[in-house]
């Protein structure tokens, strides 16, 4: 199981380093603002994606989407 926590920055390196301590917490990683975020439309993505495969949303036309970039 993940759990993702948000921690005051004065005590995050305290908790990190009591995770880390713990026999049955396989790993402890942090990850920054850009990676939540990051994380967070991946999420998004594979939702769309799922919605697309259902039928229960339309997919863009690749062209269109080079063709606004």
């Amino acid at each position: 199981m993940k759990i993702l926590l948000e921690i005051n920055d004065n005590k995050a390196e305290f908790f990190m380093e009591m995770l880390q301590n713990l026999t049955f917490v396989k790993k402890a990683t942090a990850i920054n603002d850009v990676n939540e975020d990051i994380l967070q439309n991946i999420k998004q993505s594979v939702k769309e994606i799922n919605l697309v495969t259902k039928g229960k949303l339309k997919a863009r036309d690749v062209q269109d989407l080079i063709n606004e970039l």
